[in-house]
């Protein structure tokens, strides 16, 4: 049985999806968002990583099943969960025989058309009751500069989950300067519009707790003076995003 590389737990999660939730963080990303407050989840590997099979993290996560009420389950994060797709996919296999809840928080960012790629995706989505999808930015430039990555293939991962009926709630991390112009809420909002089965947008207001974990790892923290957003900009993005 595949084993998965998990970087951390926490069983008592409340912002990760609906009601109280098992959050499995796991290992490995190959964006770089310069906002990002797991920088240690980077690697794909490292001394501190935790191997788990499927059974073991449920059988851990059983422990507060009487926690999560009629809403809770699992979530699964990182990193970039879908980097170990196949994991995922007898994790949340095994998950459904319990009858628990699945929940992915991604950002799309390991999404292709390849036929191989697809061919596990497909079978994931159909055991994920609900996806967490972070937009980045919805400017391809800004987004390379922002994260590393182009965002094509990610917008196209939204709408391949929408086209697929499946229950998204979109996130969006508002940065002063970088991820908080009108122009660009305006499209993202344009963008969220056309998707079906976006039941919920959240606004996430940047914050430069994780900033120690890149001094620790020896990695230049870009935003250094960065501020949190005021509550007029965090509620303009709302207004504009539709957020609930």
């Amino acid at each position: 049985m595949i084993k998965g590389a998990v970087h951390s737990i926490e069983t008592f999660g409340a912002s990760d999806g609906p009601g109280v939730r098992f959050i499995i963080f796991l290992q490995g990303c190959r964006m770089r968002c310069r906002y990002c407050h797991n920088a240690d989840t980077w690697a794909m590997e490292t001394d501190s990583v935790s191997y788990y099979e499927p059974s073991e993290l449920l059988d851990k996560a059983e422990r507060y099943r009487s926690y999560w009420g009629e809403d809770g389950g699992i979530t699964v994060s990182g990193g970039e969960a879908l980097l170990q797709i196949d994991f995922l996919i007898e994790l949340f296999e095994e998950a459904h025989k319990r009858g628990i809840n699945t929940c992915l928080d991604t950002a799309g960012e390991p999404f292709s058309r390849d036929e191989a790629f697809m061919e596990k995706f497909s079978r994931l989505i159909e055991l994920t009751d609900l996806f967490l999808f972070d937009i980045k930015h919805i400017d391809p430039a800004a987004h390379r500069d922002l994260t590393g990555k182009d965002n094509s293939n990610i917008l196209d991962c939204l709408r391949f989950l929408s086209d697929n009926g499946k229950k998204i709630w979109i996130r969006h991390v508002l940065v002063p300067g970088i991820t908080d112009d009108d122009n660009a809420l305006e499209k993202t909002a344009e963008f969220i519009r056309s998707l079906s089965g976006v039941e919920k947008v959240e606004v996430l207001p940047y914050h430069n707790l994780g900033a120690y974990k890149w001094k620790e790892l020896g990695i230049p923290y870009s935003l250094e003076g960065t501020m949190a957003p005021s509550a007029d900009r965090v509620e303009n993005a709302r207004r504009i995003l539709g957020a609930q």
